[in-house]
């Protein structure tokens, strides 16, 4: 389908508030030194498509007012999650709070000329085409003190969906705390009076320790000039779409020896990501590449945290090679390097982190030569943010045809769909025009000596270009 082609007008009207329905605590809600990190201070968009049923169960649910409820369910959610209606404020020394004066959250109803089967009907998938008209951009977006932490705009579609685009700033959650939200949210929309899961703070108990004790050598917190590194222009960035079934794993399976074939599937796509990226790059063959794992610690670790902990629990490992040494040596070197330093991460290194950030004043994570990954196949059931009258046929990140400072060097791996109904791994990846042809070469190549990618390119007059391929198995 070409999206990037498609082109449709969204008619927004004035921003509001949404402030908690009922009176909430006025008080100062302190943030975790894991929360309070400089690389957590943007606002992070989010989006979720909805069809609408043919049949509706649910008596509370008005299917023609969709603005009216969620904007009711917005607010009744709010009681419970009151800190999103508060404000970020620095003290001294630069660490943040959340001020909690239900001040509220913005909201944004709007109306697009569109269809849901245009932007790809039940197979929806990133890239989406006119992204900035679906989510609200405050003015100055780097800006997070004093603004609203949560973004939220309701915009319906002409065949009765509609999407829900929302921003919420990366200090106060991480995905999956966005999620036991709009999960609140959407119980609360089929007449729940509250959420199955309660809301729980506690942000102390991942605090730095006294005294601080740094047990690991966290490089993703390395200071590296990059005065070698020219980062190219936004308008030279193209962005392709991989799919990954069960056929195409198993053709790079292949490709590892036994005793590495435990290997996840997020492994085992990192590395090859990794190593294919590099060599499209064309880095110098003794500089050091680098790939960021987003590594979540939930399940991790070993002391008890209260069911409904919406916090920051997530770890950021990286693996570091030259790049002679990462495109000399064979995938399974890629991926032993990956597997290590994934599987460092538990509960001590989640604390050593708070007590880096507590040491040395919160640096931000090397952007040098890095490639950065998250694996979002699992953030939540898409069932439980089902609304009653509306389902959902996507929840997951924004991602639009024009790369973003923030995520042009970085690839979220999502649980999707082909066109055909397939099951698989779906992974957006953005390079500057020439390496992305190497890129494709590369793979192509890795997967098999005769060419087997079947690509669809849109026209070159197009700025941007979306490219869906299937690898065959050897």
């Amino acid at each position: 389908m070409d999206f990037p082609s498609l082109v449709f007008s969204v008619r927004k009207q004035e921003p509001e508030l949404i402030v908690p329905a009922k009176p909430t605590p006025y008080e100062v809600k302190y943030l975790s030194d894991i929360d309070d990190r400089e690389g957590l201070r943007f606002h992070v968009p989010k989006i979720l498509l909805y069809r609408k049923k043919d049949f509706c169960m649910a008596s509370t649910c008005k299917a023609d007012d969709i603005v009216g409820v969620m904007k009711k369910a917005l607010a009744d959610a709010l009681v419970f999650y009151y800190p999103f209606a508060g404000r970020l404020k620095e003290v001294p020394g630069g660490k943040l709070h959340v001020q909690c004066t239900a001040q509220g959250v913005l909201f944004i109803e709007a109306d697009a000329d569109v269809r849901l089967e245009k932007l790809g009907g039940d197979f929806v998938k990133p890239p989406f085409p006119c992204l900035e008209q679906l989510l609200y951009t405050p003015s100055n977006s780097k800006d997070i003190l004093s603004c609203p932490l949560l973004f939220v705009q309701v915009t319906r579609l002409m065949c009765g969906g509609f999407i829900f685009g929302l921003r919420y700033n990366h200090t106060i959650c991480d995905g999956q705390g966005i999620h036991q939200f709009v999960k609140a949210l959407a119980e609360i929309a089929r007449g729940k009076v509250s959420p199955s899961i309660l809301p729980v703070w506690e942000r102390h108990l991942l605090n730095a320790r006294d005294p601080p004790q740094i047990m690991f050598a966290h490089r993703e917190y390395d200071a590296i000039p990059d005065h070698k590194e020219k980062l190219p222009s936004l308008d030279d960035v193209v962005q392709h779409s991989l799919f990954f079934g069960s056929k195409e794993l198993a053709a790079l399976r292949q490709y590892i020896p036994p005793y590495l074939q435990a290997c996840t599937t997020f492994e085992l796509l990192t590395a090859w990501l990794w190593r294919c990226r590099t060599i499209a790059i064309g880095y110098d063959p003794e500089e050091e590449v680098r790939v960021v794992i987003s590594v979540s610690t939930r399940g991790k670790l070993h002391s008890t945290l209260p069911t409904g902990f919406y916090r920051n629990a997530v770890a950021y490992p990286v693996a570091v090679s030259t790049t002679e040494k990462l495109i000399q040596n064979p995938l399974s070197f890629a991926l032993e390097l990956v597997m290590n330093v994934k599987n460092a991460v538990n509960e001590d290194y989640l604390r050593s982190t708070a007590d880096l950030m507590s040491v040395r004043g919160r640096p931000n994570i090397s952007t040098v030569r890095t490639f950065f990954v998250s694996d979002m196949r699992h953030m939540g059931n898409a069932g439980e943010v089902d609304i009653g009258c509306r389902e959902v046929v996507y929840d997951g990140p924004a991602l639009g045809v024009n790369p973003t400072s923030h995520f042009w060097m970085s690839s979220p791996y999502i649980s999707n769909t082909n066109n055909i109904g397939v099951k698989g791994c779906f992974v957006p990846i953005y390079l500057p025009r020439l390496a992305m042809k190497k890129f494709l070469l590369e793979m192509e190549s890795m997967v098999n000596k005769t060419p087997t990618v079947q690509t669809i390119l849109q026209p070159e007059t197009s700025k941007f270009s979306l490219t869906l391929f299937r690898i065959s198995s050897l």
